[in-house]
């Protein structure tokens, strides 16, 4: 099978435990792109803070695409256009808020490039940590949350977090996408939006088909594009349902896995690009 496109997930799947790319990978994925393949970072991130990775990986350059917020926004990097974008109304925030008060766990969600909560926590500060993005805190999260926005998080520790996941999916089937990204980060989107709906949609947007694409990833917000790809790939350190889901099971985000997925299947040079 000659693949023409892999999916990364970013924290623990793309990056390393230090939240770096490694030389390995990097060189993996350059040489992979100048053979005419196509990158696409997904993550539940959001694009803010996924643009850094994708300068570093030349995304532009060979004009792959970022995959954010979980897949409620597509940006083709070449051009810096959004190419498929999914919000959540105030009143679906004012709901999840509402939601959050009931099972006594924190909320936020993003309002331009900053991170806005009503409830200081330890996994709200890991989130600015990891993205870049300042924290603020409002009294009044309802009426501070007046335009649309992409997403929301609950977050609490991954015990307390696991069976509200399971709990929500069900009372929320139909309304709106559920999924944890990490143990202690529950991640709300548009019913119907996930990695794996956006990834269907790029890939006919680019005239891919689902056979040729490898989607990579570790956690339970990656299931649906690990499901739907030609290969789905879990990593080394991924959970015991990811690596139940997958067709490779690769080595760990600390051992180059990308890479050894990349020298494992994309070796050749596509020649229709």
């Amino acid at each position: 099978m000659s693949y023409k496109m892999i999916v990364l997930d970013m924290d623990d799947t793309l990056l390393t435990s230090d939240h770096t790319i490694s030389p390995k990978t990097k060189a993996a994925l350059l040489d992979a792109q100048e053979r005419g393949h196509k990158v696409v970072l997904a993550s539940g991130r959001p694009t803010y803070a996924m643009w850094d990775a994708a300068r570093e990986l030349e995304l532009a350059k060979y004009g792959s695409f970022i995959l954010s917020f979980n897949g409620a926004s597509i940006i083709n990097c070449a051009t810096n256009e959004e190419i498929f974008s999914s919000t959540l109304t105030p009143e679906t925030v004012a709901y999840l808020h509402d939601i959050s008060v009931r099972e006594e766990i924190a909320i936020h969600t993003y309002i331009g490039n900053e991170i806005v909560t009503d409830q200081p926590n330890p996994y709200t500060d890991i989130e600015g940590d990891l993205t870049g993005m300042p924290v603020i805190h409002v009294d009044d999260f309802k009426q501070t949350v007046t335009t649309p926005v992409v997403k929301c998080l609950m977050l609490a520790d991954g015990d307390t977090l696991a069976p509200i996941e399971t709990k929500l999916q069900i009372e929320l089937e139909g309304e709106l996408a559920v999924a944890r990204s990490k143990p202690f980060f529950l991640e709300f989107t548009e019913a119907g939006v996930t990695k794996g709906t956006s990834l269907a949609f790029l890939s006919e947007h680019v005239g891919i088909e689902q056979s040729h694409v490898i989607a990579c990833g570790d956690g339970n917000n990656d299931l649906t594009m690990i499901e739907w790809a030609g290969l789905g790939v879990a990593m080394g350190n991924a959970n015991a349902t990811v690596k139940g889901k997958a067709d490779f099971i690769t080595k760990s985000n600390d051992e180059d896995g990308i890479a050894h997925v990349i020298e494992t299947f994309m070796s050749s040079v596509l020649v229709d690009q």
